[in-house]
């Protein structure tokens, strides 16, 4: 799937903010979705000065029964203009970059000109429900008009209907969890153990350095005492990552994936702006800014290809349709689900032969630039809350080129389940 109709130059993308992440269970674990939105909302609105954005889009993947247009009833809580309209999107952990995709596609330069755009997800926060048949019998036991007829009901539920809907990180057609399927992904593809050990530390040395090098600083607001991201961590080793046991092999001895190298169950929401000419200058001027050139979405058939694949589909597809190559891209931000699905991306973008018979094009594109990779953490370090890591991996980007010479490109890439993909071609100006 290729881009939309806008046209080049008109569609900018401005650095929003994030709330610090915390893995699941930690620090932020009492905070539900929209609380967690909320604060960024608020922030970023304050940001236009008394104005407003013409449309937002915001990303949720963990369902909740207690709202179905989480986006709508962020804006509610946050005090935002009632009259904004506010929709609600979902492509598992593409799903923030996914809004923006959407956003850039509304966009029309009349009335159409700046977009908020963000996504959510509190891991600590998941609802249960009742299983299907319960759910029917609990609904028609309410709707029963007498006390006999309630017990009369009451005799009619029987003791396999009893049962609770727990949501888990899994594939629905397979049964298999995103690190089980990247574990096959890891053994069809020969990735080792020490490689992804060396992907997770570099990711946490990134992290905490860029951390300390303030990168981050108007990147994430404060939530109530909580100042940064509590999963980074400055004192792991390589040593220290061999001691994990596998976390979703451990019956072959061939298990690869630990949680070492695998990125955290996390809380969290983040945001960016999306914006033509005229929607930018509503913008603080001193807010870090590049365009978004092109994207492209892939989907593959994951119960013959990897579950986490989908990106080297599109990345070949995007670079050719720009007669660029990997060279030519000066930043590479890869979604760390895992770092085997890094490395398995990696060496199917540096075969000839995947990318003529998968992706369907004839081109070279050279060596792959890895010390170009994720150069402040990824999500392995940084964590993962799925409909909020698109707008985070965006707004590092964004943040990361706009410090760049003019004319430098970078390439966003985040795998998603399902079999799917999105990437972007952003530009300094």
């Amino acid at each position: 799937m290729a881009k939309s109709a806008f046209s080049k130059n008109d569609i900018w993308l401005a650095a929003g903010v994030r709330t610090p992440f915390s893995k699941v269970d930690g620090t932020l674990s009492t905070i539900d979705a929209i609380a967690l939105s909320v604060p960024v909302v608020k922030h970023m609105i304050a940001e236009l000065h008394g104005g407003k954005p013409d449309f937002v889009v915001w990303g949720n993947v963990v369902p909740s029964l207690t709202w179905s247009n989480i986006a709508r009833e962020i804006l509610m809580d946050a005090g935002v203009d009632p009259a904004v309209p506010a929709f609600s999107t979902v492509m598992a952990c593409s799903t923030s970059m996914a809004g923006v995709i959407e956003a850039a596609g509304m966009i029309d330069g009349v009335s159409r000109n700046l977009a908020l755009v963000g996504g959510v997800d509190s891991l600590s926060q998941v609802q249960l429900g009742l299983g299907t048949s319960l759910s029917n019998w609990m609904r028609q036991f309410q709707s029963a008009r007498s006390l006999g007829e309630k017990l009369s009901h009451a005799f009619d539920l029987k003791l396999q209907d009893v049962r609770l809907f727990i949501p888990a990180v899994s594939n629905r057609t397979t049964g298999k969890s995103m690190g089980e399927h990247t574990e096959i992904t890891a053994k069809e593809w020969n990735i080792g153990r020490a490689e992804q050990d060396q992907i997770a530390l570099q990711s946490h040395q990134h992290a905490i350095a860029a951390w300390e090098h303030g990168f981050f600083d108007d990147l994430v607001i404060p939530f109530g005492d909580l100042r940064r991201d509590t999963i980074p961590r400055k004192d792991t080793s390589l040593e220290k990552l061999a001691k994990l046991p596998p976390a979703f092999d451990r019956i072959s001895g061939k298990g690869t994936l630990t949680a070492g190298n695998s990125s955290p169950l996390t809380d969290g929401a983040s945001s960016i702006w999306v914006a033509s000419e005229a929607g930018l200058a509503k913008l603080p001027p001193t807010l870090p800014r590049v365009k978004l050139i092109d994207w492209e979405i892939a989907s593959v058939d994951f119960r013959v290809e990897g579950l986490l694949m989908a990106p080297p589909y599109a990345i070949p597809r995007l670079l050719a349709r720009h007669s660029l190559t990997y060279a030519d891209i000066h930043l590479w931000e890869i979604h760390e689900a895992f770092a085997a699905q890094v490395l398995a991306h990696i060496k199917a973008l540096e075969s000839t032969e995947f990318i003529k018979t998968k992706a369907g094009v004839a081109a070279s594109f050279g060596a792959f630039p890895r010390d170009r990779l994720n150069p402040n953490g990824g999500s392995v370090a940084l964590g993962h809350p799925f409909g909020a890591t698109g707008a985070r991996i965006l707004s590092q980007a964004v943040k990361q080129l706009a410090g760049m010479p003019s004319g430098q490109r970078a390439i966003v890439s985040i795998c998603a389940d399902g079999g799917q993909g999105t990437v972007a071609l952003l530009e300094s100006a």
